[in-house]
């Protein structure tokens, strides 16, 4: 299978790619052409531009992973503009050469994130229940998702990733937490109660490949483990595998201070989101639970 990549550099693209470059034959779009030839080696092919490209009927699947960190930079204006032009151009420009493919891809496999639903109380949240609160993130995942479902036709099939907070060894979320817990300093954020819905990073990728290669998937997708649990259990979960107290707290008004609007969108709120289509299509967790998961990424840490 013969498969273009946007975002094949970051961690989720990079760590699939090095899983499958045996079974797959990749092409991965990259600005900066040899850093990504130095992280991929020989297991890709590099693309600096889509367009270099009138079509896209040399491939029979695409995985579009592609966008700006929503959580490295304060939320300014112009942020936010980068944060959205980087997803929705992309995805737009993507489906354009689908559209002009007299043999598009079977498969479209486009990024989103739980965002999608936006802040939530306690209640577990699925593709099918729940309904999203209309902030930045919603609107951000929601026209995002609607750019790559105009993709869909008789020819291809799209499948929307909706993400969790993705833990893995090194990188990501988990790493950016991990600082004051190793120094005795680690605690809930907030109240603590706020839910926050995770995925190993083992499962993040085998189950984009479990979407890529089941005929029978489309539509959006949870890809979240299926026990979400509070902040208050994930830093408490994490001072028992290093070994550490989980006594400090960050209060909300210094996050507020700090982060400005991302810090109620994305750190004093959550939501418990639940698997539930991935679950029904047969996919299988190899973590499904919380500690097992950190103790996988963090015994040797």
């Amino acid at each position: 299978m013969k498969i273009l990549m946007t975002g094949g550099t970051g961690l989720i693209g990079s760590c699939f790619i090095q899983r499958y470059s045996e079974r797959y034959d990749f092409t991965v779009l990259a600005r900066k052409p040899q850093a990504a030839a130095r992280k991929l080696g020989s297991n890709a092919r590099i693309l600096t531009s889509l367009s270099e490209l009138d079509n896209l009927d040399p491939f029979d699947a695409v995985i579009n992973l592609a966008g700006e960190p929503i959580a490295d930079k304060r939320w300014t204006a112009a942020q936010k503009e980068r944060i959205q032009t980087s997803r929705w151009q992309t995805t737009q420009k993507l489906v354009s050469l689908m559209q002009a493919s007299a043999q598009p891809p079977r498969v479209f496999i486009s990024g989103s994130a739980i965002g999608y639903y936006g802040r939530q109380g306690q209640e577990p949240v699925t593709e099918t229940r729940g309904v999203p609160h209309n902030e930045f993130s919603h609107e951000l995942c929601a026209r995002w998702e609607q750019i790559a479902n105009s993709a869909a036709s008789t020819d291809t099939r799209v499948c929307l990733l909706r993400t969790g907070v993705v833990l893995a060894k090194h990188g990501g979320a988990l790493k950016k937490m991990l600082p004051p817990f190793y120094f005795g300093l680690g605690g809930p954020i907030g109240n603590g109660k706020q839910m926050m819905s995770w995925i190993h990073l083992h499962d993040m990728v085998a189950a984009i490949e479990f979407l890529l290669t089941h005929d029978d998937c489309a539509g959006a997708y949870n890809l979240t483990a299926p026990t979400p649990v509070s902040n208050e259990v994930f830093s408490k979960t994490i001072g028992q595998v290093l070994g550490r107290p989980t006594f400090m707290r960050v209060p909300g008004a210094v996050l507020r201070l700090v982060f400005g609007e991302m810090a109620d969108d994305l750190l004093l709120h959550g939501q418990a989101v639940l698997p539930e289509r991935l679950g029904q299509a047969g996919y299988k967790f190899q973590y499904a639970e919380l500690e097992p998961a950190l103790q996988n990424l963090l015994k040797n840490a």
